[in-house]
């Protein structure tokens, strides 16, 4: 069934995001504002901190091979709602979309908060409160106005902003490398606690940095070639930032004194400063963090809407989500619904929620953790079960390993958000528990039973053409040899 926009005319999802589009879109939504803080955070931890750094870039590179694995057998729109539901079924999928469309618009709004930070640096230097919640809410709405434009507009601001906010790190990452002072470094464990358990530590922080990995996954269905540009785009993307963060905040750790890293509240401007004098340096800097942030917003507003987008037009999102406007297929809806959710929530925190607002943070990251441990299951799913009848027996072991690393990486990074973290996340995620039920309730499903289509359930969308149907579980007892019959039968729905 052809998918309709918003005035009745049938169109189908535009793809006009190329390799660098989709590249852009993942380094864009990984790098935001966090990276230009991310140094004084782990300083308190001494130079040690860069080793946590590191093994959390294994972990993030294991979940960028995941997910591209995962998009090369199922090039769809919704990332990991749809891996979560074709390995799990429809409630593990729309789990999964509930999460994961938390993380996005709560993320927008921690984003823009310290995207505003940035910009009064030139403006309301006095940090008028009502002025800051002014700032916020034109960051919040200017990518929501060009989403909303369509996704050829999204997808050429975002190379843009990501190419501007490349210049200052890609200097501090590469130049900035010839000013370090290695009497800068401090201590190397500056903590006093062992080594595992500041490591521990500091990889909570430092995996806060690589959220974002799975964007061209989400948007799959907008991406041209997406089996072949999709996995290229997610690890190229996750690659270059894991360069940039490790040589960056290196260069910032070596040219900023430790006793002043600790107390920053702009590192790279420090650095910046330190390298050639005065402030000019500084505020380049904060031009760019302004850059970054923007682009970071850019990017979440569209995820915002492409996860609901893809989980609604199989019944398992709020119908409104689904509605496309346009030519160009733009879900105008969900652009605007998460923006509207992501203001509230800023202005609360200008103005009385600001402990509140920090947790609210903290459960966007966890919200994010979930559907990538959902993700890496799938794949170890599919490889245990079906893969020795698609895979040899070296990349069987191979993808076995990474995806079984990218599962463990995702319980670590939900360990590392703390008890009270978990504790909300999981009353959060089960909220969504009601809205299922109301969502299933007129289908005439219950179970794995599935009764005659009525009168009630005739209107309801059938399934987006971009998004396959789960696919159906097969018995021990069915699998038998690589032979002929059973392959074939296999290779219908699952193909590398």
């Amino acid at each position: 069934m052809p998918r309709t926009t918003g005035d009745g005319k049938a169109t189908a999802p535009t793809t006009a995001l190329g390799l660098p589009a989709a590249s852009a879109l993942v380094i864009g939504s990984i790098i935001g504002t966090g990276v230009f803080a991310l140094p004084s955070a782990l300083a308190p931890y001494g130079p040690i901190s860069l080793v946590a750094f590191i093994a959390v870039t294994l972990g993030a590179l294991a979940l960028a091979l995941t997910f591209g694995a995962l998009s090369k057998r199922v090039p769809a729109s919704g990332g990991p709602y749809v891996y979560a539901r074709e390995a799990f079924g429809e409630f593990a999928g729309f789990l999964n979309a509930w999460s994961y469309w938390i993380t996005a618009w709560a993320g927008n709004a921690a984003i823009v908060v310290a995207w505003v930070g940035y910009v009064e640096v030139f403006v309301n230097t006095g940090h008028d409160k009502w002025a800051s919640v002014l700032l916020a809410l034109v960051g919040l709405w200017i990518p929501a106005a060009i989403n909303l434009t369509g996704i050829r507009n999204m997808g050429a601001f975002q190379v843009i902003t990501t190419v501007l906010k490349f210049v200052p790190l890609i200097f501090m990452a590469t130049v900035g490398l010839l000013f370090i002072d290695a009497r800068n470094f401090g201590p190397f464990n500056a903590s006093g606690q062992s080594a595992l358990g500041v490591i521990s530590a500091a990889g909570a922080i430092a995996l806060f940095s690589y959220l974002g990995l799975e964007a061209a996954s989400v948007v799959a269905g907008r991406v041209r070639e997406p089996e072949r540009n999709v996995p290229r785009a997610t690890v190229y993307g996750t690659l270059v930032c894991a360069v940039i963060y490790i040589l960056g905040t290196l260069a910032v750790f070596g040219t900023v004194a430790h006793g002043k890293l600790g107390g920053s509240t702009a590192p790279f401007t420090d650095a910046a400063n330190n390298i050639f004098g005065g402030s000019w340096a500084g505020d380049i800097v904060a031009v760019a963090a302004i850059i970054s942030g923007i682009g970071a917003l850019n990017g979440w507003t569209m995820l915002c809407a492409e996860m609901p987008y893809a989980a609604a037009r199989d019944g398992l999102f709020p119908q409104a989500f689904a509605r496309l406007r346009g030519e160009s297929g733009v879900p105008a809806f969900g652009i605007v619904a998460s923006t509207v959710l992501a203001s509230l929530i800023t202005v609360f925190s200008y103005t009385r929620f600001d402990d509140v607002f920090t947790k609210i943070v903290l459960l966007s990251v966890l919200t994010a953790v979930i559907p990538y441990l959902f993700s890496a299951a799938a794949q170890l799913y599919w490889l245990l079960v079906r893969g020795r009848e698609s895979l040899s027996p070296r990349r069987l072991a191979r993808d076995v390993t990474v995806a079984a690393l990218a599962l463990a990486f995702s319980y670590w990074s939900i360990q590392g958000s703390g008890y009270q973290t978990v504790y909300y996340g999981l009353f959060v995620l089960l909220l969504g528990v009601p809205v299922y039920v109301w969502l299933k309730r007129g289908q005439d499903t219950f179970g794995e039973a599935t009764v005659p289509r009525t009168a009630a359930t005739a209107d309801r969308p059938e399934r987006a053409p971009e998004t396959p149907p789960p696919a159906q579980r097969l018995s021990r007892g069915l699998r038998t040899s690589r032979t002929s019959g059973a392959r074939k039968r296999n290779d219908v729905r699952h193909h590398d």
